[in-house]
């Protein structure tokens, strides 16, 4: 999407009005889709749409245009799921994904880091698993480290998660499986200027707070949330320049390892919603439309798509696309559509948790 520059004379309104007539086509295109949910049209695009790099809407409510895929493989990192199609982000955010792949090696980090979930080519709502990773600022890396030998496609969908937890205690990180690697690893994500925001298991969180011994002064990006104990999630804030992009409230000041951090070791973040007797059934829940996003989605979801996967996969070198002699990456094979690849049941969230989360 190019924003329009202020011109004099009759080209603004020309201009418009061909806006208007763009918009109004798509909404008549889109027409037959009305009742499809939009996580069905959204999860439904193989490929992004070809145009400047935009995150339209909020995390958990929008869109991206013009999203590049992260290789399949790198040299310190291996995406993992692949028949999801879901390693495309923001080229602001593959880039930070490889600098911490290399920052993650030099902590010990095994041969480097296994990326899940990005977005999908196009963003928007999922089939599955997430409601936020809509907009390409969203990612989530395996708290098991890339091992020496490439995964191969199959292994990359069959390797289990191994959460961090014990199995038989609430709320307590397993020692056995924690180390002081793990904590570097996720307080370094939290270091970059661009991430806003680093979710964790709550007793992740707990941990850090207790034993972390060196700058505190990021641990506030580092917020506790249900699940995240096999993985962490990255998130960036806003590109500069980004418009479109719906900012997250700000985190609260301090190291977050207060009364909002007490909280969730309380029985309310877990207990069952109290249900009224006498109330009458709750109605199902409507699924989310594409008139329910920015209208910048509908715009989005019609776009043009590049003629390959190829020419849309992020290169590493000054990230050039491939077919530049600065190349460093083998062209990956074009991903494969197929049922989605569905993740543990979530829990719902109460809407009394701490501010700030």
């Amino acid at each position: 999407m190019h924003t329009m520059k202020k011109t004099r004379g009759a080209r603004p309104l020309a201009m418009a009005l061909t806006f208007a007539c763009a918009f109004a086509t798509v909404v008549s295109d889109t027409a037959s889709a009305e009742g499809r949910p939009a996580k069905e049209l959204f999860g439904g695009m193989a490929l992004p749409a070809k145009a400047a790099p935009s995150p339209y809407g909020s995390y958990a409510k929008g869109c991206i245009a013009g999203a590049v895929a992260i290789p399949t493989d790198g040299p310190t990192w291996q995406a993992m799921r692949l028949s999801r199609n879901r390693r495309w982000g923001h080229p602001e955010m593959i880039t930070l994904l490889e600098r911490f792949s290399k920052d993650a090696v030099q902590l010990g980090w095994g041969s480097g880091i296994l990326i899940g979930d990005i977005s999908q080519p196009r963003g928007g709502p999922m089939l599955s698993g997430h409601a936020s990773h809509q907009i390409g600022l969203d990612a989530d890396i395996w708290f098991t480290p890339k091992p020496a030998n490439a995964l191969s496609p199959q292994q990359r969908e069959d390797l289990p998660f191994t959460s961090m937890l014990e199995k038989d205690k609430f709320l307590t990180v397993d020692k056995r499986l924690w180390t002081n690697t793990h904590a570097r690893l996720v307080v370094q994500a939290a270091s970059y200027p661009q991430v806003e925001r680093i979710f964790v298991n709550p007793a992740i969180k707990k941990k850090l707070c207790d034993t972390w011994t060196g700058d505190r002064a990021v641990l506030g990006k580092i917020r506790p949330i249900y699940g995240h104990d096999a993985h962490f999630h990255i998130r960036m804030r806003c590109p500069d320049g980004a418009t479109g992009c719906k900012p997250q409230a700000a985190v609260p000041p301090g190291d977050g390892c207060d009364k909002s951090l007490a909280w969730w070791f309380t029985k309310e973040p877990w207990a069952a919603p109290k249900k009224d007797p006498n109330a009458k059934p709750a109605p199902k829940p409507r699924a989310m439309q594409v008139a329910d996003l920015p209208k910048a989605c509908a715009l989005v979801l019609d776009a043009r798509g590049p003629s390959s996967e190829y020419e849309v996969t992020y290169q590493a070198a000054g990230g050039s696309m491939p077919g530049s002699a600065a190349s460093a990456f083998a062209a990956p094979p074009v991903a494969t559509m197929v049922e989605p690849f569905e993740l543990p049941t979530i829990v719902p969230v109460p809407p009394a948790r701490p501010a700030g989360w």
